[in-house]
Parts: C-alpha cells; structure tokens; sequence
C-alpha cells in the first residue's frame, strides 16, 4: 500500500484552501470550458447529426439560462427579435391573445380588441391548458408565444379552463393581422347637473398612443368636456415611454412618474415638457384586475401624487423591469434587470395598485361588457357605451366633484 506524506506547511495550506466555509469561487472561465465541452461532446456523439450545429446548440443554451431565472426574462433569435418590434408599431400577425405566467399556469391576462381571441369570447383570466393538443403545463412563457404565433390563415386550437365557472372549453381559432388601435370609444357622457364627462379608453401603450390620446382630448376638451374618466381596465401594458407620456398629459413637466430599483443604479422616469395647455379638471381611472404593467405605472403616478382618482380593483401587478439587449447576429435578450415603484416608493410587482373606490363587478357583469365591447366593434363607433356598475360610479364620483366645486366658488 503507497503511504502519501504532506509536510505540515503544505497541508495547513491545502486545509486552508478547501475551507468549506469558503464559498467556492465563480470563475467563468471554467464555466464556459465545461459548456464548450458539452458542446463538443454533443456534436461529437449526439445521434442525429442535424440537430447539433453549434448556432442550435447556443441558442437552445440561451433559451434555458434565460427561461430559470423568471417568466419575464427570454432568449429571442433574429425572428422572435423582429416580431417583437413590430409588435409595438401596433400591427402583427397572431391570434391577439395577451398572456403570462401567473401562478404557474399560462393565464390571459387580455384579449386585444378586434382580435380572434377577442371575438371568440375568450376572457381575462382564462387559462390554457393545450394549444393544439399538446399541453401547455411545461412550456415557457416564450414557448407558449411562439405556438401562438404563426402564419396568417393557420388554424389554432385551444383547450381553455376558465376559473369563474370551472368550466374547460375548446376554441379553434384562425391567425390574423392584428391592428391595434390603442384610443377608443373616446365620446362626451350626459351626467346629471349638466355636466358633461369625457370618456377615453386606451387598450394597450403602441408607440403613437400618447399622441392619439393628446388629439383625442383637445377634441373632448372643445366639446366642453368638464372631467375625464380613463378607462385602463384589461389594459396589458406596452412601451414604458408610452405610459409615461400617457401620465405625462395630466402632469406638469418633469414630474417623477415612476422609479426602478435593481442592481444597476436606479432610474426615474419623468414627464416631458408638454406644448399644449395643462389639463387640470378632475380625474377619474378604472382599472381592474387585468390592468397590468405600463396601465399600473400610469395608474399608481396618479394616485400616488393626487392627480385622479382610482375606480374599480386592485391591479394585475405586473411591475418588473426588462431591458432588451440586441446581440451581434440580429437576436436578443430581453432580461429583466430591476423593478418598478410608484412616486409613493410602492412596489408594483406582484402587489398592483389598489384602487381609491373598490367596485368589482360579477362574472356575469363581465361578460356582459366585454360582449359589449365584441357587438360594439361590429356595429361601429355610433353604438352606445354599455354602463357597467364600475362606470357608472366614476361617473358618480366626478359628477360629485364638479357639484362640490361649483358650490365653493
């Protein structure tokens, strides 16, 4: 039997190296030996040869650090890159189904007005279980995506479990051009009293909605509109610029509006410098539970700094940060590096806004207005706005704040 003797001085040394208490060092040069050899063993002895180039391998390898971390955070390659630019120029290709992860389960948080999705009845809430026929339990958030996504024309089936009536439904539904318009149903509302509120809907923040909704109010404003109701509710978010100059039509210049918190240094966004004239009569915004993200930063800017009134339920809470980061071959990462808080320093991320008057509404209330809103896009602009129990007490409120100041002056 060989004996192996250390000299004291070398086993202290070695002892001290290997201190379990010592948390063992991150090096990324070893790291990336063991990945680089994986891959060498991969394409070396992985059966089918075709499905081992080293552009595979990589992306696949990005797709799954970036899928551990949280739902928000994803690979895309050049395609999925460029379908999400074109996502914010309010049109693309697709079945107009908003959707996330939200208690492990693939949940819609919003079908997009004039959609597949939103024509075949599909609702907030819902959850997928399969799309087309393979089950939607072990798929990514970005999985799910992109079997959502497709040619225009190509049918989509979904098996949908809708929680409010335990009920599990089959859709099939057929891929089309979304055009998004993102300010709707804008109209002046007849009040008791006289008095004349506004209504303005934004369904999503696209690139052009703050400037959509600028036009919009002037348009209300000559009209005589004496207070606003904003209507954010089933509101999925969108560009952060977006909500922030959305706020910013109701804000003087550079107001903070929200501020990040992460391990890179934090950030305030702040209104820009408006050109118009402030808009200073009373505010009233529905929100819901599928009010999510940039709805929630618009939301929480103005309650927090006293500007409106919050109708209706506690938000989505949908408040985490990600940047996306284009790489050298035309793919991204979308990573998310920090979290959002309100002018209040309130954490929006999985606690939402919470709104000054709680008025919910019953599944059947539900149903009824987003049928509403189905039959009112088949109809036209003219048909009339469906007065649903939260509407109508933000009508309430407002018209209570005009009678009270018309009495102090």
């Amino acid at each position: 039997m060989r004996k192996f003797l250390l000299i004291p001085s070398l086993l202290a040394a070695a002892a001290f190296a290997q201190d379990p208490s010592d948390p063992p060092e991150d090096s990324p040069y070893e790291q990336m030996q063991i990945l680089a050899r994986a891959m060498q063993l991969i394409r070396q002895d992985y059966v089918d040869e075709s499905k081992v180039s080293y552009k595979d391998l990589t992306y696949e390898a990005m797709r799954g650090m970036l899928a551990t971390l949280d739902p928000h955070s994803q690979f895309m390659d050049p395609k999925d890159f460029k379908s999400m630019q074109e996502d914010t120029k309010s049109e693309f290709g697709g079945l107009g189904i908003v959707v996330s992860q939200k208690n492990g389960m693939l949940t819609v948080i919003s079908p997009m007005e004039d959609s597949p999705g939103f024509e075949a009845g599909i609702l907030p809430g819902d959850r997928i279980l399969k799309i087309n026929g393979q089950t939607a339990e072990k798929l990514t958030l970005q999985q799910a995506v992109d079997k959502l996504r497709g040619a225009v024309g190509e049918k989509v089936s979904l098996t949908i479990s809708r929680p409010a009536t335990k009920e599990i439904k089959d859709y099939e539904l057929t891929r089309a051009i979304i055009k998004v318009p993102s300010v709707k149903d804008a109209q002046i509302l007849s009040a008791g009293g006289g008095a004349r509120i506004g209504y303005v809907r934004i369904t999503q923040f696209n690139e052009p909605t703050a400037a959509e909704l600028s036009k919009t109010l002037d348009k209300l404003e000559k009209q005589g509109m004496d207070a606003l109701i904003l209507d954010l509710r089933y509101n999925p978010g969108g560009l952060l610029n977006s909500a922030v100059d959305v706020a910013g039509e109701f804000l003087p210049s550079n107001t903070m509006v929200a501020f990040t918190r992460g391990r890179t240094p934090a950030r305030e966004y702040r209104t820009q410098p408006r050109g118009s004239h402030e808009r200073k009569y009373p505010l009233a915004v529905l929100v819901n539970y599928a009010s999510a993200s940039g709805s929630e930063i618009v939301a929480g800017a103005l309650k927090d700094l006293g500007r409106a009134l919050l109708v209706g339920e506690t938000t989505f809470g949908k408040g985490s940060v990600q940047s996306v980061i284009s790489l050298p071959d035309g793919s991204a990462v979308r990573l998310t590096t920090a979290k959002y808080f309100t002018p209040g320093k309130n954490l929006i991320h999985e606690h939402g806004v919470s709104p000054h008057i709680r008025t919910s509404l019953t599944y059947d209330e539900e149903t009824d207005l987003l049928r509403s809103r189905r039959k009112q896009e088949n109809i036209g602009k003219e048909a009339k706005l469906y007065m649903d129990p939260q509407l109508a007490r933000a009508m309430d409120v407002l018209q209570g704040t005009l009678t009270f100041a018309k009495r102090q002056n």
